[in-house]
């Protein structure tokens, strides 16, 4: 690959989904986009570039959701469901006992294994949540992830990854050699298409935002972009879930991390978030050095 292309590949992933390839992920691309190509007809990654500068969006989406890094597993690092199970759903079940309704926004939601662990979660609290309303938002940059995600359909290798095997009997169904969600855990879901880089103010506000593996391919620009963002989804006592190797420490003050449960976030007083617009360059700054 030359070095032009790769940096035309560079400059519309950065764009169009936020990934930020550092200047030696050549192999990345290659590996992933000429089997595109070659299914595409085209001769090598010199042709598919020439056909996205044509302006083939088609080709464009395809790309993107070549690119975009999809890993993902039931339960996956189990501790952020511990937390979910014996640390937010009891606080959030206490705070919103009036209103009897609760939100849940997974901003990465991938082929489904993250919100159907969340569902599979909910539904072991049984009576606790009798009469209450949740609703599970499930979001993903890619189509062809959250066609799966919808359908719930996982391979014998897929439901091993995390699954405990009394969970796996309780809520899914063999068919041959594939596993499906039950029909009312895939209810408890909304399954959307949305890119985190554009406006997502019209999913309303949440109690709970699982926001996990997915900022770790962001520069530092943009993590503060979105984290600023998220905090005007999130209600003032709601509780904000990220990766294992991902933080707001040093980036926004939008947000504080909890005590003793890692990867668990709460909001602060609602004025740092207003003040964040304008502390975003200067943060940015200090992130890069």
């Amino acid at each position: 690959m030359n070095p032009p292309d790769y940096e035309y590949l560079r400059k519309l992933l950065k764009e169009r989904s936020g990934l930020d390839l550092s200047a030696d992920k050549q192999y990345l691309i290659e590996s992933r986009l000429l089997p595109l190509a070659r299914k595409a007809g085209l001769s090598g990654i010199s042709d598919l570039v020439q056909k996205l500068q044509g302006g083939s969006s088609a080709l464009i989406t395809s790309v993107v959701e070549a690119m975009t890094t999809n890993e993902t597993f039931f339960f996956r690092d189990k501790v952020p469901f511990d937390h979910f199970r014996d640390t937010i759903m009891p606080e959030v079940l206490k705070a919103r006992a009036s209103r009897r309704s609760v939100r849940i926004w997974c901003a990465a939601g991938s082929t489904g294994q993250e919100p159907y662990s969340l569902a599979m979660t909910l539904k072991e609290m049984g009576a606790g949540l009798t009469g209450w309303r949740v609703e599970i938002i499930a979001t993903d940059l890619s189509q062809e992830v959250l066609e799966k995600a919808k359908a719930g359909v996982y391979s014998q290798f897929e439901v091993q990854r995390g699954l405990p095997i009394q969970m796996l009997m309780k809520y899914f169904k063999q068919t041959g050699e594939t596993w499906q969600v039950n029909p009312d855990l895939r209810a408890m879901i909304q399954h959307r298409q949305l890119n985190l880089l554009q406006d997502f103010s019209h999913l309303g506000t949440f109690d709970v935002i699982f926001c996990r593996n997915v900022l770790i391919y962001f520069d530092q620009d943009t993590k503060i972009n979105i984290f600023n963002r998220l905090a005007r989804q999130i209600e003032p006592d709601g509780f904000m879930v990220l990766g294992a190797a991902e933080t707001v420490v040093g980036l926004t003050d939008t947000f504080r991390p909890i005590a003793d449960r890692r990867g668990l976030y709460r909001p602060n007083d609602p004025r740092a978030a207003a003040a964040a617009g304008a502390a975003a360059p200067r943060m940015a700054a200090m992130a890069g050095r």
